[in-house]
């Protein structure tokens, strides 16, 4: 059976926007007779019991999620053995090149916009051997872009390029993780917010390669503070424990305040109700 996904991050509690994205991706996954599955992305910094809390939050707004969690720590040696494939097939190389290296070049009025320039796509194995510092992986891409379907904002054709698989400290990268993930979990539709639309094309292209159906996409507008920049919780008083009205918040951000619970939101529920622009939160009048 086919599966919707939520996949937070536990460096910190979940702020109203995380909550609004999360109870969207249910509504979705409920409502197209989808599972709906709950995934802890921990490959990175980890705040210590944040994971908890984030799911106590989420149960809280009535979130329930079917099957066991997953939790990417548990999964290395899996994403490890896709990468092996991957160079196998002489679909990956070596890099070398520093952060601001990778700016510098991305700088240079040849670069494209912002995509890595392939610096180490053709180094010699001799090259490969002087190299002093331990490399990152990167996809050998055989495409500039990708196209890929999202329900909001239709085709949506986006740049690809030797993106990292596995970064340089041996830890898999987000985008080949996710990747490998949803094909495991089931995952074909993925709602989350519209800043990670431009990653998606990286994505599909990778799914495709790997084997895998790409997803289609429900990209939807961010919570931003007041100065229009994406809700963080440095703005002031955005979780669920600091704001008691936070259901009526997010409901009212729908344009359902009348809805007094998840399920009862549910049965309201049209995926033509989604707001088609970021919904701008202020702690201090709300």
């Amino acid at each position: 059976m086919p599966a919707g996904r939520f996949a937070p991050s536990p460096s910190g509690d979940l702020h109203l926007g995380n909550l609004r994205t999360a109870l969207l991706a249910w509504l979705f996954a409920r409502s197209t007779e989808r599972r709906f599955v709950m995934r802890v992305e921990d490959l990175d910094r980890v705040k210590p019991g944040s994971e908890q809390r984030q799911l106590d939050d989420l149960a809280a707004i009535g979130l329930e999620w079917d099957g066991p969690i997953t939790r990417q720590s548990e999964r290395r040696e899996i994403y490890d053995a896709r990468i092996r494939t991957l160079t196998a097939a002489g679909m990956t190389y070596e890099c070398f090149c520093t952060r601001r290296e990778i700016q510098q070049a991305a700088s240079a009025p040849h670069a494209p916009d912002g995509a890595y320039p392939g610096t180490c796509r053709n180094l010699s194995t001799t090259e490969r051997a002087k190299k002093d510092r331990p490399p990152a992986i990167r996809l050998r891409s055989q495409k500039t872009h990708f196209t890929i379907v999202d329900q909001l904002h239709g085709l949506f054709r986006g740049q690809v390029d030797d993106f990292v698989v596995r970064r340089s400290d041996g830890v898999p990268a987000y985008n080949l993780a996710v990747v490998v993930d949803d094909g495991a979990q089931g995952v074909d539709q993925i709602v989350r917010g519209d800043d990670l639309l431009t990653s998606a094309p990286r994505q599909g292209y990778l799914a495709q390669l790997l084997g895998l159906t790409p997803a289609t996409y429900i990209h939807v507008p961010l919570a931003l503070n007041v100065e229009g920049k994406r809700l963080a919780k440095r703005d002031g008083a955005v979780t669920l424990r600091e704001r008691p009205d936070a259901w009526s918040l997010i409901t009212a951000s729908l344009g359902m305040p009348n809805a007094k619970n998840a399920e009862e939101l549910l049965e309201q529920w049209k995926p033509t109700l989604v707001p088609r622009e970021p919904w701008v939160f202020d702690p201090s009048t709300a």
